[in-house]
């Protein structure tokens, strides 16, 4: 099915104006990593104040590789725009189960590396983890037994929530996350220093406007189903920002567009360059397509080809680079097991087929290419 039409000349409104003004009050205290994720951040805000109508609650991981990035004073702004923020330090995980209504609040989680930085720390946080979690869907309540006669109760999870912490977060949290990766700033930056009794009082008035301007528009943002230039989890993360930008107008939609193409990529690129995940499939098709695209190759020859890639981690992941036994485990996670092949030479080897790759690849790392401004405004995929 074609994709809808995108409202790329929709005229300016008073949601498009607030748009505005909220993007003007966010970089004069905060200098995000860039134009599109600027506009992310706003469209997220504004997002919170119609999560009634959302069926999946994108979560905003704020990340940066090091302290002093600004990730705790974006917090700090998203505090006074924000639909119902709730600050989660030293909160239990019982304690937000219990704030969660059908109103939903906007959770904000600061210093996520001192929550799940550890194994040990990430086990004593696994239930503020499976909130954030089942919380991302409508509809997947916790049970809990309560009260002296353990009565089981269930306890809502849904609701938006931005989180902060040097490092990425756990793989299930990004995955559902619209990602902003924040650096320090550079020579010459400079942004207003925040001061809560001073400035809060304008973002609180901006925040009331924009609760006002949203509450009436929240059957319409229910029924929406806009054209998106993603699929599958990413489309479910940013379905609620691009639905905002639509009911805003102006060139709202079109930048939510470009915005959500670029950093779902960057994001795709991000995790090709991780040693976990998916890197090794991707890394393996490269080897198959170097050697020509055979039937099968040999896992010496695989081996050779991974270790001898000077931008893949395979090298350096053991003493003598990647090895056999350790491949086998990385692709059994895939379905992918070692087998006798023939070779071109008619002789026999352990090695792997080209078709035993062919499900996981479609799966894992489909071919994923950045579209330009205009693809993006349109909502059409490349062919």
């Amino acid at each position: 099915m074609p994709p809808l039409p995108v409202p790329t000349d929709a005229p300016a409104s008073e949601g498009s104006a607030l748009l505005d003004q909220l993007r003007t009050s966010i970089a004069k205290f905060v200098i995000l990593p860039s134009e599109e994720s600027l506009d992310a951040v706003v469209l997220w805000v504004a997002a919170t104040h119609l999560q009634t109508s959302w069926q999946h609650a994108p979560r905003l991981a704020v990340v940066g590789p090091a302290k002093r990035c600004g990730k705790s004073r974006l917090l700090d702004v998203l505090t006074e725009t924000v639909h119902d923020p709730i600050i989660t330090v030293n909160s239990t995980a019982a304690a937000i189960f219990r704030a969660i209504t059908e109103e939903p609040p906007t959770l904000l989680v600061d210093e996520a590396d001192t929550i799940f930085g550890s194994p040990k720390q990430a086990e004593k946080n696994e239930d503020l983890r499976g909130l954030l979690n089942a919380g991302h869907q409508r509809g997947r309540p916790v049970l809990r037994v309560v009260g002296k006669e353990h009565t089981p109760h269930r306890f809502a999870t849904f609701a938006m929530a931005a989180i902060a912490g040097i490092g990425d977060l756990p793989d299930t949290i990004m995955d559902r996350s619209v990602v902003i990766r924040m650096r320090r700033r550079a020579e010459g930056e400079r942004v207003s220093p925040y001061r809560t009794k001073r400035d809060s009082t304008t973002l609180h008035r901006l925040r009331t406007r924009l609760a006002r301007w949203a509450k009436p528009l929240a059957g319409r943002a229910l029924h929406l189903e806009p054209a998106m230039p993603v699929e599958d989890r990413a489309a479910d993360t940013w379905e609620p920002l691009v639905i905002v930008a639509d009911l805003a107008g102006g060139t709202w939609p079109e930048r939510a567009r470009v915005a959500c193409t670029r950093m779902v990529a960057a994001e795709v690129e991000a995790e090709e360059d991780s040693p976990s995940n998916a890197r090794i499939l991707s890394d393996v098709r490269r080897a198959f397509a170097a050697a020509g695209d055979p039937e099968s190759v040999s896992t010496d020859a695989l081996l050779y080809a991974l270790n001898s890639d000077p931008e893949a981690p395979w090298a350096e992941s053991a003493r003598g680079g990647l090895t056999a036994r350790a491949l086998s485990g990385m692709l059994r996670e895939f379905g992918i097991r070692p087998a006798n092949v023939r070779m071109p030479d008619q002789t026999q080897r352990k090695g792997y087929t080209r078709a035993k790759f062919t499900d996981a690849w479609k799966r894992y790392c489909p071919t994923v290419h950045p579209l330009d401004a205009s693809t993006a405004a349109t909502g059409t995929q490349p062919s």
